[in-house]
């Protein structure tokens, strides 16, 4: 397909994943940087509380989870909270969210690319190895440091091997998260044994407010469910299984880091927990030092699988948004052979590894997340919409409760945005100023809005 020309006719993403490969999508997604390395912030913040922290995040996931569920059921199209913003609100709403989706996978992959890099950094110390100081980190994160240079490496592999069959990447994330899920079972089952519970007391040491900033941020631990929501239109029966990838990966995640975070709080103090590379470190304090190594290596296993899929689903946003004629047509072609988008995954993945290597994590974190709740903002508003406008249109699946959660949904939301620093609001501003000036420069002028409500109305009468 030449630059600047329409997709072949009958050009499509391959449709190649089945209901097991959807949760194991989410299950890969989810589990990974969150618990392995943003959770030791998170304690740093609210200490034992971390807890609590977990339960509130996980509560505002669930209600955006029922009407991602909902949405994908009814629209199910590569794009995710892009398409449905397109199908409901229009073009520039949707233009607004798909360029905030591109700063929520994008900043997300970077994040767990730097988690990546201190868990793979860990492991070598265990064996008497370290990296040149100059290449172990972000500048300013620690005198000496210029460059996170494992993360921009490993970025990079994985932007290429994403060039191939979607098909064959579900393949690799069953693997991935076999062992991930045996790496956490191993942690639960062997530091039960080491939990001192006063360690848990005092649960909020820096009081509640606490509870709601490290909410916000181990927020991030929960993202990935819209992922499956991403990867609809390669799915072989989208309306029936996408809900169900979406709501049975949320709801096992959410189980697996409550036992976690016990497991964290409950083995040491709380102040003696590593930000960077919290397990490991952990076992390390204790004696078992064999058990660190395993822990290591499976979270890098672990880590791995959530920036493969993130890594995944940033082109295809891009992708979906070319295809509406509101980024140039290149920007929409297919690989030849794989029918995945080749172009957009290698410039996608050369950006993250760039902000991965001289970023500090914390502050991508922080940016992925407010990205991230003001899609969920959008989602959880529309289908609130459309349970007034359009009442009778069919839904495959069909969020329980629907107004309630959509507006609760919505509303909690919107809370954890505004428990977030400063500094996180004009990032975000910044990046949605630059995106408005692209769209009023050439997208406002080239973009054909669908009229997908109307065709499910005409569908359905």
């Amino acid at each position: 397909m030449a630059p600047g020309a329409p997709p072949a006719p009958g050009a499509a993403l391959s449709r190649s994943l089945s209901r097991l490969d959807l949760l194991v999508i989410g299950v890969a997604q989810i589990i990974g940087a969150g618990i392995f390395v943003i959770s030791g912030v998170g304690v740093q913040i609210a200490g034992p509380g971390i807890l609590l922290s977990f339960l509130v995040a996980g509560g505002a996931c669930t209600l955006s989870a029922l009407c991602y569920a909902e949405l994908a059921s009814m629209i199910p199209q590569a794009g995710s909270a892009y398409s449905y913003a397109y199908a409901i609100f229009g073009e520039l709403l949707a233009w607004i969210i798909g360029w905030d989706l591109i700063l929520e996978y994008g900043m997300g992959a970077a994040a767990v690319a730097a988690g990546w890099s201190f868990y793979l950094q860990d492991l070598l110390r265990g064996f008497g190895l370290n990296l040149p100081h100059w290449a172990s980190g972000p500048p300013f994160s620690k005198p000496g440091r210029l460059i996170n240079l494992p993360a921009a490496l490993v970025v990079m592999g994985f932007a290429v091997l994403l060039i191939f069959r979607t098909r064959l990447n579900a393949l690799i994330a069953r693997c991935i998260v076999a062992v991930k899920l045996g790496v956490i079972a191993f942690i639960l089952a062997l530091g039960a044994g080491y939990v001192q519970p006063h360690n848990w007391l005092p649960l909020a040491p820096h009081g509640g407010w606490s509870i709601i900033q490290a909410a916000s941020l181990v927020f991030f631990a929960y993202l990935g469910f819209d992922v499956v929501a991403i990867t609809a239109e390669e799915s072989r029966h989208p309306a029936r299984d996408v809900p169900f990838g979406i709501i049975g990966s949320l709801a096992l995640c959410s189980v697996i880091y409550l036992a976690a975070a016990l497991i964290l709080v409950g083995m040491v103090p709380y102040g003696q927990v590593n930000p960077d590379a919290p397990f490991s470190t952990l076992f390390r304090q204790v004696g078992l030092v064999w058990a660190a190594d395993v822990i290591a290596v499976g979270a890098i296993i672990g880590i791995t699988s959530v920036l493969y899929m993130l890594l995944l689903a940033q082109p295809r946003v891009l992708y979906a948004m070319a295809r509406d004629g509101l980024l140039p047509r290149w920007v929409a072609g297919l690989h030849p052979r794989y029918q995945t988008p080749h172009r957009m995954t290698l410039i996608c993945g050369a950006a993250v590894a760039l902000v991965a290597s001289l970023t500090p994590i914390e502050k991508l974190a922080y940016l992925c997340n407010i990205g991230t709740l003001f899609a969920f903002l959008l989602v959880c508003s529309g289908v609130l919409v459309l349970r007034f406008t359009h009442p009778t249109l069919p839904r495959p699946f069909r969020c329980p409760a629907g107004k309630i959660i959509s507006a609760l949904g919505a509303l909690v939301s919107l809370a954890l945005m505004l428990s977030m620093p400063a500094g996180s609001w004009w990032r975000l501003g910044l990046w949605l100023l630059a995106g408005l000036a692209i769209y009023f420069l050439y997208a406002c002028r080239s973009g054909r809005l669908a009229p997908v409500i109307k065709n499910l109305e005409s569908d359905h009468h």
